[in-house]
């Protein structure tokens, strides 16, 4: 679970083997993102089953990627993109600041001006 193409992972969790992945490249994010990152993963993976892996892409933009063979049926696929939707919406303050993250600290972006404020 490292790099592919141009993406980095920052974590993940995969209900066939029971574990959590977390990248330590960002082991510098606070204790308690960490934590949350690991919860929603593992809980994605309990109640979805699959793969859940949290990835940014090359302009820094964080992707869910969900993978399950075809011959897992406990995989509950709808249940997936709504559970996706889940977390974007609910935590969408914590995504936005993962990427914000990255962008200044691996892409070496600029803040702009309304970004210091937020």
């Amino acid at each position: 679970m490292e790099q592919a193409e141009d993406k980095v992972v920052l974590c993940g969790a995969n209900s066939y083997e029971q574990k959590y992945y977390f990248n330590e490249q960002f082991k510098s994010l606070p204790e308690s993102i960490r934590q949350e990152l690991q919860i929603m993963c593992v809980l994605y993976t309990e109640d979805i089953g699959g793969v859940l892996v949290l990835e940014f892409n090359e302009d820094g933009t964080l992707e869910f990627k969900v993978t399950a063979p075809e011959e897992d049926y406990l995989f509950d696929e709808i249940g997936s993109v709504l559970k996706i939707k889940q977390y974007q919406r609910e935590k969408r303050e914590l995504l936005e600041s993962l990427e914000m993250y990255y962008r200044v600290f691996y892409l070496g972006e600029e803040l702009e001006d309304g970004e210091k404020d937020s």
